[in-house]
């Protein structure tokens, strides 16, 4: 089991930065990879960036260029480094976590909301 745990949200204005993170806890050595989701109001669930045990980093073309997804190592928080955002970034972003047994997960926290006014 893995336990995740968003913060950082909040209300900013177009043109500006808001830094998420994730902490995880439990089985935090069989995780696989870690990603950022998001979800407006009327939508669907939409993927926006993930990060491999090992670093590597995929993005959404929406996100790419203004948002990095990081994580230093498994015992630390998954941040993610928005810049430059836009009304259409407004979102409940939810961290993500795939353990390497497939057979268990996908783990998902509880949101965080993120406002961009513009």
């Amino acid at each position: 089991q893995v336990q995740l745990v968003e913060s950082g949200g909040g209300s900013v204005q177009a043109g500006g930065s808001l830094r998420l993170s994730c902490a995880a806890s439990g089985m935090i050595f069989s995780i696989a990879h870690m990603a950022w989701y998001r979800q407006a109001p009327g939508n669907q669930r939409e993927f926006i960036a993930s990060i491999s045990s090992s670093g590597t980093t995929n993005y959404a073309d929406s996100v790419k260029g203004r948002f990095t997804i990081s994580r230093d190592n498994a015992k630390k928080p998954l941040y993610l480094q928005m810049n430059s955002l836009k009304p259409e970034d407004t979102a409940v972003y939810y961290c993500n976590a795939q353990l390497f047994n497939r057979n268990y997960g996908p783990y998902w926290g509880q949101g965080t909301q993120v406002t961009v006014s513009s």
